[in-house]
């Protein structure tokens, strides 16, 4: 169901709190907003206006903004210049706003968003990459394999995209024409930037031209990643639908697929194997952005790398306890952690039975949490959620698995969309720890609380708090006793953090101290003892996205670190559950909002 015109803020207020309103008079209800709330929501629409498909993602395509529901955003390079120019007026008019008299949320959101696009504003100022603003998805590179319009636009189609009504059909259909332009734009750029001397490894060129050969010869098919959602979703809605989405996509689409496909060749034809930065023009300076980005903090190169290491060395020993209370006395930690994984009842079967035993595994899990929330929380979100299989055309440059809230109205569930290309990498021992990571209670979960705040607050993301947060997510659920009667799943979660520790080695390793893509396979395997197709996609990840993974254990850390502090401050009147509500309400922000968030909380503790 379409929401009605009214502001996100006043839909979401009457969702939160409909009962308490109808019971008052209409005057004291008509509050005019604050000049800040004002400001927050205007940049927020204006932001909407930039990035099309989040506000598909939020349900807020509808109304006077419908016409967002068949647009894309603008990845050229006039794209980029049109965001540098919103961020720079947007951070003029943040600076104009009054502070006195606000209260702790404004505040919160008014800080929160200047560091948002002060941040996005120094990356766009860079020679090359980064087209987007609140996202995590930073990379040098406009093309790879684990970004852009190809893996994009299909995965939108496929997901959050509606098509409810001719309306809405025909607003898909404008979309795939308008992917045509967005492919062209992030071609430009991608020439610009051979152009200058930056050019992609040639280990994930050739994953990401295997990745757009497969969907040229797909897209034009009526069950293609383009055409198939729309059969799908159409239903009994009338009109000549797929007919008419396969001429977009020939005359169209193709092309524009097709030229890409050159320049990537072009780019691989003088592609080198080196993995990270540090070998490319501007590489130190845009990996101490990246690192920025991806950690909300300023820690060196040096100083994330030293912190991995003696993490994983203490989580190492408590892994090599567990192992050998499963009787694995020989081998490396790896080996061992490997072995455990093919045992009988442990992994699932290489096929299409053992993948839907992987998603009732997995939904299993979510049941089984779900009861024991009330002793971490003292307000519940609904954990609106499915698990589902990612589009086939992501699968070969994604990871395990990843997940987020769905839309605001909760028409769209939130989700967590899992990599089932090779089985193998799920099991009884992973599976655990992943779910509760990216669904409940991590991204899905913390996502719906985010959403009560003010619209831009929905939008923008900081990947340490984001990524902190599901990593504690995971030991919730270990101190929620998830762990008590299953092992395999402990050696799984310790596995995960031993996983989250040694990106920040690996990260740091591949883009500041010039390790190859052999040496950080070899040591994310010996840290893990996943399997190799998860160690190739997990450090071919942290070569596209420079500094994103060292935000996990980063941000894992600070939260532990803050609740430390307020156990210390508070003694016999902390309370787990005021703690976390504190920090989940306080919504994503960055590690050092964080620390202010938690000094209140511990002032109204005292009282």
């Amino acid at each position: 169901m379409d929401m009605p015109s009214l502001s996100r803020r006043d839909a979401l207020a009457g969702l939160a709190a409909s009962v308490a309103l109808a019971a008052l008079p209409a005057a004291a209800v008509a509050v005019p907003p604050t000049p800040a709330a004002s400001l927050l929501d205007r940049l927020a629409w204006q932001l909407l206006e930039l990035e099309p498909p989040e506000a598909t993602r939020l349900g807020l395509d509808t109304g006077p903004h419908a016409a967002l529901r068949g647009r894309l955003e603008d990845r050229s390079p006039a794209g980029v210049e049109a965001r540098r120019g919103f961020l720079s007026q947007a951070l003029a008019d943040l600076a104009r706003v009054p502070r006195g008299g606000l209260d702790d949320p404004t505040l919160t959101s008014l800080a929160v968003t200047e560091s948002a696009f002060r941040t996005a504003l120094d990356g766009m100022k860079l020679p090359y990459g980064v087209a987007t603003i609140g996202s995590w998805r930073n990379t040098p590179y406009a093309v790879i394999q684990n970004v852009g319009a190809w893996l994009d636009v299909p995965e939108l189609l496929d997901g959050d995209q509606p098509v409810r009504n001719a309306d809405d059909a025909e607003a898909y259909l404008e979309r795939i024409s308008a992917m045509a332009a967005q492919l062209d734009g992030e071609t430009v750029r991608s020439r610009m930037a051979r152009e200058r001397g930056l050019v992609p490894p040639s280990f994930l060129l050739d994953k990401t031209i295997a990745g757009l050969t497969g969907t040229l010869a797909e897209a034009p098919l009526p069950g293609g990643p383009l055409i198939g959602p729309l059969v799908r979703k159409a239903g009994t809605v009338p009109g000549p639908w797929s007919d008419r989405a396969a001429r977009i996509v020939r005359s169209r689409v193709l092309p524009a697929l097709e030229r890409q496909l050159a320049e990537l060749r072009a780019q691989r034809a003088v592609a080198t194997d080196a993995a990270g930065l540090l070998s490319r023009p501007h590489g130190s300076e845009w990996y101490a952005w990246g690192l920025r980005a991806g950690t909300t903090t300023r820690r060196t190169p040096a100083e994330i790398h030293a912190i991995g290491i003696a993490q994983l060395a203490d989580l190492q020993k408590q892994t090599d306890s567990i192992l050998r209370s499963f009787g694995l006395t020989d081998g490396t930690i790896a080996e061992r952690a490997t072995a455990l994984q093919h045992r009988p009842g442990i992994a699932f079967s290489n096929d299409d039975e053992g993948r839907r035993q992987i998603v009732a595994y997995m939904q299993g899990r979510i049941d089984a949490i779900r009861p024991r929330l009330p002793r971490a929380f003292r307000r519940l979100v609904k954990g609106n959620l499915e698990i589902r299989r990612m589009p086939l055309a992501q699968e070969a440059g994604a990871p395990a698995a990843y997940g987020g809230p769905g839309s605001l109205d909760g028409s769209i569930p939130g989700r967590i969309l899992v990599n089932l290309g090779d089985p193998s990498i799920h099991n009884k021992v992973t599976i655990p720890d992943l779910v509760f990571h990216e669904g409940i209670p991590g991204h899905v979960w913390q996502g719906e609380y985010a959403q009560q705040l003010p619209l831009i607050r929905s939008i923008l993301a900081f990947n340490a708090y984001s990524e902190g947060w599901a990593l504690y997510a995971e030991q919730l659920a270990d101190e929620l006793g998830l762990y008590d009667d299953d092992p395999a799943g402990r050696l799984g979660y310790l596995m995960g953090l031993s996983w989250r520790a040694v990106r920040l080695v690996i990260d740091t390793g591949i883009h500041a101290m010039g390790w190859s893509r052999e040496q950080a396979l070899v040591e994310f395997t010996a840290a893990t003892g996943l399997p190799r197709s998860n160690a190739e996609s997990e450090v071919d990840r942290y070569c596209a996205w420079p500094g994103q993974a060292c935000g996990y254990k980063l941000g894992q850390t600070e939260i532990v670190a803050q609740r430390d502090r307020a156990k210390a401050a508070l003694g016999a009147r902390f309370d787990l559950r005021d703690f976390n509500q504190a920090v989940v309400d306080g919504g994503n922000v960055p590690l050092d909002v964080l620390g202010g968030k938690v000094t209140r909380y511990i002032a109204m503790a005292k009282g």
